[in-house]
Formats: structure tokens, C-alpha cells, sequence
């Protein structure tokens, strides 16, 4: 009515060639991918398990967890094994995990003369060599695992023994990870090998659950099995090493006689598992599933014969191919409690688990479940892993272990692709200058926010500090002192010249705009202070528009006193105009339009484009610079710009006016200030352009200091030491006496 088999697609396909002809139905307990074969399931098959596809994304998923970028495979020698082969390395490089190298097993191995295993073992060696490859995925049907076990046996046992140069260079601490088709099963020539090398091994299997009474059976199988069944008989001598005679017989020579009473539960669990493994469970749910379509056949009312007999439904004349629609739709529970059904491909739902080979001296072993993959889950989150759970092969130095091509570049590195190897191979490269990375594999390096910059070893980024003149700093302090100081002696200089205001060196020149000046040039000494500290909204408004409207003032009252200088001269020849023009009435008008237009600039500045606080980032690698954003240059440099112009009429007239008489000429000491005055500001252009940061602002504040400097130097310290210290000069006879 059915038929259970087999293991692989080629065994199910070639059986599917016989079975159609008659439509009987197939089950197959093997798991396998539908694209494995040029065609999908046919009509007639059933598979026990769930669809391979699954097992696909939850070994890439597990690679994934414990970062292992660096895997090696083992797969048969079949269709089956290479196109797992092809599909897991397309989906492994998609997620940057490469396949470091694939061993091939042989489909049909010759294990019966021990030259062939040792010939076939040399050639696999290098799987256990490669040491930087710790994880090892293994694709195939259980006699895989007798041919990696054999190949470990040598590598480690057998070849050191012979060969010293081995010694120490193997290590059998490797992660095995197994799909669903394999079982842990050893041959018999394997029976008594240590299995100690599979400790900590990972494998994907379906769902399995014991049933009542199975571990009773096992116990008393010895007792209760049909005479004559050899295949009982072949197993239990060579479990056991005895033989099965009569007792009216001898054993062979070297053989014990059988009791039947011996323990199934003493044999080594790679020899013979006492709990019911995944593929027995799939063939033990098929039987059953034949089982409920049978009964659901025989009780239908379309297609039935049947007779009540002893409590017993018999039924007659019934065909395989009848049970295909009962099949389809269903769904039973078996003793052990699990729900039966297929899905639309004809497939049994559920996912895999994933259990963790644990194993103990006496070769006894358990499988711990620590996983599970939900078909049901979001894509890439099928895989659900508890790992305290995993117990890892106590060779391992570090758990979890590592499994990739090379050390990862620490941080401050970044990976830079080797020449002829795979993307899972690369170099260490530090990061260019000003950047940095952060973890460990770092594709690229990456800059710093604007606000942090990157330290020596360039595996983080510290906070920039902020950078402005401040009054705490030494240049500041220096600044501020000579700002004040300068302040004071110009103060000292306008309360001299108050207390001896009547004296005739200070009424000379107009004495009111040797006030206005010296007044203009206690605020200029005082303007300093506006650059210095952390810039805000109001200072920096203030700071260029001060500077220039109040320099201008002092500008134009030093070229006043040069013009009054000069009318003062042309009035006292006889006949002349100019004796009109002298006094008030001239020099408070150039002093008053000629500020106004230096004001009416900064005004146009402020309205259209203001200066504002601002915060430069790239400046100093390192700091954050506080300034003043000058908002238009362009009208920055026109305040300058007409400050030099009236700074250069002010020389010119004052270099003109330098041989003029004595008693009323103080253009020479004019014209010697407005020199320091135009050189100052012209040295300071350049050496503004040059500099960036506090830098600019003290250059600037210096360029105050010094061009205020000269004009109180030059204009007043001659009057000053004569009024203080040469009083008896300080009289009008001899200002007379030096007319002529």
C-alpha cells in the first residue's frame, strides 16, 4: 500500500520510476530541497520532514552568530552535495562568510582493505591541518560521519605515530556542524573508538519525539524476537562478539556463546543510540500515516467492503493509488503527541531543531537541544539559539571559538583586500590621517562628527575643545594689561592737559580737538577689550564697528589739527581770506562729516549682512574655534579701506605741512605718527590674511594697540615732557621767540 525510502533524492527518484507505474505512494525520511532535481516532488511522494530549504538559512544564521567567516565543508560525492555545495556558498557570501575549501567524499568508499582507508585518508588531511578553520559544516548521509571520524582517527592517532613532525600540529577542537540527513553513527570496526573528537558538535534535525514504551521494547528485544529473522541474529553477534548457536552446539573457536540476555544499553551510543532518532521517528510517523489513511479509506461510505470481525475493520479490494486523497488532507495525532499533517507540497510543517553533541568517557553521548528554526519566524530571524547551553570541545583555548581567514584588524584599522584570495582573506591597514574605526573588521574607516576629532591611536573620537582669546590665557592677560595700561596713560595725558589747559602748548592747535582726540584714543585703547573672550551676538556687533568709527574720529581730528595747522599759517599773512577759517568753525566739521561717512558704512554693514558668533570646526584639527564671522568681507574691508584713506590724506598733508613755523606747527610729530600710524595697518593686512583663530584676533588687537600707541606717542609725549618737566618752555615769549 505504501512504501517508506529512501534517505537521498537519487535513491527516492529512481524508486519513483518503479513506484508510478503503479501509483503507489512514497515516503521519503530524508530531507532534501525540491531544486536538488531538475523536477519537483512527483504526485506520488510524501515527505516525512520538512523542505531543506529551511536548514539553508539557519546554518547561515549560526555561522552568522558566532561569527564565523571562515568555514570549510564536507559534502558526498552526488547531485544532492553539489547543489547544497553551489546554494550555501551563494547565500554565504551574500552575509561575507566564505567557504574556505570543500572536501568531496566518495559515494561509494572502499573501507574493506585498510591501505584503501589510509590512501583515501593522506588526501583529507588538511581538513584537521587548516588551524585558522574551526567551523566545518558536513553535508551528506550517515556514512559521512564514518569517513570523518575515520580521517580524524588518522590525522590524530595514526599519523603522529609514524611521523614526529606532526606532533603538536593537530587539533582535533573543531565545531562539526551536521544537517538532517545524518544520523551519529559509527561502523562496526569503529564500535570501540573514542568519540571524545565530536564533543561540542552542532546538528540540525527534525522533530523527534519518543513514544510510550519504546525504551521497554529496547530492553527486552534481546528476549522476544522471531527465530529465524538473521537480520536480528547478524546484528546481536556482531554487537555483542558472540555467536548465536544451539545449544547442542559449540561457539567457533575465539567466539563466546550468546545468552540473549545482554544489555542493548551497554553498547557505545555512536554504535547503537538508545533513544529514537530523527529518521526512525519520520519512518515511524509514516507507518503511521499509511496507518490513518488506510482506516480513513476503509471507513468511507464511497469506496468500502468491509465486515465487522472480533472488533477488527478488514477491508477488500482496495488500490494504493486510493490513498492518495486521503493522504492529502490528513492530519492525526500519534502516541507521543505530536499533530501529523501536510502541507501543499506534500511535506510534513514544522522546522528542525538544533542539538548540541555531548559526549562522556565510557563513549556514551546526549544530544542537548539548544536551538530551533521557526518556519514561521521573519526572514533571517529563523534560527532561535540559547547558548549557555552549548557545551564546546574542551581543545577549544577559546569559547566561543573563532573561525576566520585571519586575525581581525583591531580598531584604528580597517581591512584592505590580499591580491589572488578570497574577500574573507584581507590585510590590516591603519586609517588615513583624521579618521578613525572603532571596532573590530571595519570595512572603512570613517570620519569624526565636526565636533570630535580622532585620537593618536585613531580607535575613537574625542571631544573638540573650544578655542577663543580668552582672559584667562596668557596672551589674553598680556593683551588686556598693555589694553588698560595704554588706557591709563592716555587718561594721564587728557588730565594733564586739563590741568594746564590754559598753558599756551595746549591752546595751540585748537584745544578742543586735542581733547576730542585724546578722547577718541582712550576708547580706542579700551576697544581691545571687546575682542577678547568667548565672542557673543552683542561684542561681535560691536567689536569692528567700534574700531572703526572711534579710529576714524581720531583720524580725523589728527587731520584736522594738520588742516588747522596749515590755515593757522596761511591767515597770519597779510591780505589773506583764511583768517575765517580759523578756530572752531573749520575743524569740528571735517572731524564730524568725515565720521559720519565711517559710520554710515558700518551701518549699511549691520543692516545687510551683520557679523554673528560663529563656530569653525575644520580651523584646528583638534579645537573648535569661537569667532566672529565677519558676515560680508566685503564691507569689513571698506571700513578698513576708508580708514587707511583718511590715515594717508592725514600724511600727506601732515608731511606737507612739516617746515612750516614752529610756534604753530606740530606736523612734524603728525606726519612722523601717521607713518607708524599707515605702517602699522599695513603690515597688518598681510599678516591678518596669514593667520587663523585667536591668532587673527590678537594681530588685530595688536595692530589696535600699536597704531593708537603711535599716535599718542608721536603727537604727545614732546608736549607732555615740556609741560611737566620744561615748564619755564611753556610760556608765550617763547613760542614768540621761536617764530623767528
Amino acid at each position: 500500500m505504501g512504501v517508506i525510502g529512501g534517505l537521498d533524492f537519487h535513491i527516492s527518484s529512481c524508486m519513483e520510476d518503479i513506484l508510478k507505474r503503479y501509483k503507489i505512494p512514497q515516503f521519503s525520511y530524508g530531507s532534501f530541497e525540491t531544486g536538488a532535481s531538475s523536477n519537483a516532488f512527483p504526485p506520488a511522494f510524501y515527505c516525512m520532514v520538512p523542505n531543506e530549504a529551511l536548514q539553508y538559512a539557519g546554518i547561515v544564521q549560526l555561522l552568522l552568530h558566532f561569527r564565523w567567516k571562515w568555514v570549510g565543508l564536507m559534502t558526498m560525492d552526488d547531485d544532492a552535495g553539489e547543489y547544497f555545495f553551489q546554494t550555501l556558498e551563494a547565500m554565504l557570501s551574500q552575509k561575507g562568510v566564505c567557504l574556505a575549501f570543500r572536501e568531496i567524499v566518495p559515494k561509494n568508499m572502499r573501507l574493506n582493505r585498510i591501505a584503501d582507508v589510509l590512501e583515501d585518508m593522506m588526501s583529507h588531511i588538511p581538513i584537521v591541518m587548516e588551524s585558522k578553520v574551526n567551523a566545518f559544516v558536513v553535508y551528506g548521509e550517515t556514512a559521512v560521519i564514518t569517513w570523518l571520524a575515520t580521517i580524524i582517527w588518522v590525522t590524530t592517532l595514526v599519523i603522529p605515530m609514524t611521523d614526529l613532525s606532526y606532533k603538536g600540529k593537530v587539533s582535533a577542537g573543531k565545531v562539526w556542524i551536521t544537517t538532517a540527513q545524518i544520523d551519529f553513527m559509527f561502523n562496526l570496526f569503529q564500535k570501540d573508538w573514542d568519540i571524545q573528537m565530536f564533543h561540542g558538535s552542532m546538528s540540525f534535525s527534525p522533530h523527534s519525539n519518543e513514544p510510550p514504551g519504546f525504551q521497554n521494547f529496547l530492553q527486552s528485544v534481546g528476549r522476544t524476537w522471531p527465530k529465524g529473522n538473521g537480520f536480528f541474529k547478524d546484528f546481536w553477534e556482531q554487537a555483542f562478539d558472540c555467536s548465536l548457536v544451539p545449544t547442542s552446539s559449540e561457539p567457533p573457536e575465539g567466539n563466546k556463546r550468546c545468552t540473549r540476555e545482554e544489555k542493548l544499553e551497554s553498547l557505545p551510543g555512536p554504535f547503537f543510540e538508545m533513544s529514537m532518532t530523527s529518521h526512525s521517528y519520520s519512518i515511524y510517523t509514516a507507518v503511521y500515516a499509511v496507518t490513518h489513511a488506510l482506516q480513513a479509506l476503509c471507513s468511507s461510505h464511497t469506496n468500502r467492503r468491509a465486515r465487522e470481525e472480533e472488533h477488527r475493520l478488514e477491508c477488500v479490494n482496495i488500490e494504493p493509488w486510493q490513498l492518495h486523497s486521503f493522504l492529502q488532507r490528513i492530519s492525526f495525532n500519534t502516541t507521543s503527541g505530536d499533530e501529523i499533517a501536510f502541507n501543499d507540497h506534500r511535506e510534513i510543517e514544522g522546522g528542525f531543531h538544533v542539538r548540541n553533541l555531548v559526549t562522556f568517557p565510557n563513549n556514551s553521548y546526549f544530544k542537548v537541544q539548544v536551538g530551533r528554526l521557526d518556519p514561521r519566524a521573519p526572514p533571517g530571524r529563523e534560527l532561535i539559539l540559547e547558548d549557555s547551553k552549548i557545551e564546546w570541545h574542551k581543545n577549544l583555548t577559546q569559547v566561543p571559538p573563532t573561525s576566520v581567514c585571519n586575525d581581525p584588524c583591531p580598531p584604528g584599522y580597517n581591512k584592505k583586500k590580499k591580491e589572488d584570495a578570497k574577500f574573507c582573506c584581507y590585510n590590516c591597514v591603519p586609517c588615513p590621517e583624521e579618521m578613525i574605526s572603532d571596532e573590530n573588521d571595519m570595512d572603512d574607516c570613517v570620519s569624526c562628527p565636526e565636533d570630535r576629532y580622532p585620537n593618536n591611536d585613531q580607535d575613537q573620537c574625542l571631544p573638540k575643545t573650544t578655542n577663543f582669546l580668552s582672559f584667562e590665557e596668557p596672551l589674553g592677560i598680556v593683551l588686556s594689561l598693555l589694553a588698560l595700561s595704554f588706557s591709563l596713560i592716555a587718561a594721564l595725558v587728557f588730565g594733564i592737559f586739563i590741568k594746564h589747559r590754559d598753558t599756551p602748548i595746549v591752546k595751540a592747535n585748537n584745544r578742543s580737538l586735542t581733547y576730542v582726540l585724546l578722547l577718541s584714543l582712550l576708547l580706542c585703547f579700551l576697544c581691545p577689550l571687546l575682542f577678547i573672550g568667548r565672542p557673543n551676538s552683542l561684542t561681535c556687533l560691536l567689536r569692528q564697528t567700534a574700531f572703526g568709527i572711534i579710529f576714524s574720529v581720531a583720524v580725523s581730528s589728527v587731520l584736522a589739527k594738520t588742516v588747522t595747522v596749515v590755515v593757522a599759517f596761511m591767515a597770519s599773512k597779510p591780505g589773506t581770506n583764511f583768517r575765517k577759517w580759523r578756530g572752531k568753525r573749520f575743524a569740528f566739521p571735517v572731524v564730524t562729516s568725515l565720521s559720519l561717512v565711517q559710520a554710515g558704512i558700518c551701518a549699511v554693514w549691520l543692516a545687510i549682512s551683520p557679523p554673528f558668533p560663529d563656530l569653525d570646526m575644520h580651523l584646528v584639527s583638534r579645537e573648535i574655534t569661537v569667532k566672529c564671522n565677519e558676515g560680508s568681507v566685503s564691507m569689513f574691508y571698506c571700513v578698513l579701506g576708508y580708514l587707511g584713506f583718511l590715515a594717508t590724506i592725514s600724511f600727506a598733508v601732515a608731511f606737507l605741512a612739516r617746515k612750516l613755523p614752529d610756534s604753530f606747527n606740530e606736523a612734524k610729530f603728525i606726519s612722523f605718527s601717521m607713518l607708524v600710524f599707515c605702517s602699522v595697518w599695513l603690515s597688518f593686512i598681510p599678516t591678518y590674511l596669514s593667520t587663523r583663530g585667536k591668532e587673527m584676533v590678537a594681530v588685530e588687537i595688536f595692530s589696535i594697540l600699536a597704531s593708537g600707541a603711535g599716535l599718542l606717542g608721536c603727537i604727545f609725549s614732546p608736549k607732555c615732557f615740556i609741560i611737566v618737566l620744561r615748564p619755564h618752555l611753556n610760556k608765550k615769549e617763547q613760542l614768540m621767540r621761536r617764530k623767528y
